[in-house]
């Protein structure tokens, strides 16, 4: 289940020699799964055509579209196990209940660290329960794993207005419009912070 991103929210695999692999076979030992690799590959391929489609969208409706494809493929995490957290915790965010939600995000953040919308999402929770200090970390953490969240980028936006830092707002929020030009809520929050931070025009 979807939580809505308010704070408006790719596992990489190893690659192993092919030596290394004959020399498994000849003992006997397990051979290692190298099917991973092409399918994060192909994964990081398809994310970079779409935020590439999205840079350039022609209309909101394109935009929404390509970014809905986005969104659900950082939302899934490739472990079953994660991502059945992962949609508990959304339940508990739903439920009003951001303590279970954290609880479970956490041991979501042990099995996939690198999982930006995870980081996201807890962050989300700890802004619920107003404690921006660790929001603010969880938030650096998801931009950190994806640079192009732009979900991240607008719930920093949020966060830094909420701190009075409107530079800081300002520049969050530009980065987000950056990647996805037809957030009409950040636009705003743009075109209202310009003036005071840029200057107004004479």
């Amino acid at each position: 289940m979807r939580v809505p991103r308010i704070l408006v929210l790719a596992a990489i695999a190893c690659a192993l020699t092919l030596p290394a692999a004959v020399s498994q076979a000849e003992t006997g030992a397990p051979k290692p799964d190298l099917s991973a690799k092409p399918e994060a590959a192909k994964r990081a391929s398809s994310l970079d055509d779409l935020y590439a489609r999205l840079a350039a969208a022609k209309d909101e409706d394109e935009a929404k579209g390509v970014a809905g494809l986005i969104e659900r493929r950082l939302e899934r995490s490739g472990s079953d196990t994660a991502d059945l957290l992962y949609a508990r915790a959304g339940e508990a965010m739903n439920g009003k209940d951001a303590a279970l939600a954290i609880e479970l995000l956490d041991r979501v953040l042990q099995l996939r660290p690198g999982w930006s919308d995870a980081w996201l999402r807890r962050a989300t929770a700890f802004w619920s329960l107003k404690d921006t200090e660790r929001a603010l970390m969880d938030l650096e953490e998801a931009l950190a794993r994806e640079p192009r969240h732009f979900a991240a980028w607008t719930a920093l936006g949020h966060l830094e207005m909420s701190a009075g830092d409107k530079p800081r707002a300002l520049a969050a929020y530009r980065r987000a419009l950056k990647l996805h030009p037809f957030l009409a809520d950040v636009e705003k929050a743009v075109k209202r912070l310009e003036p005071d931070v840029d200057g107004r025009d004479l």
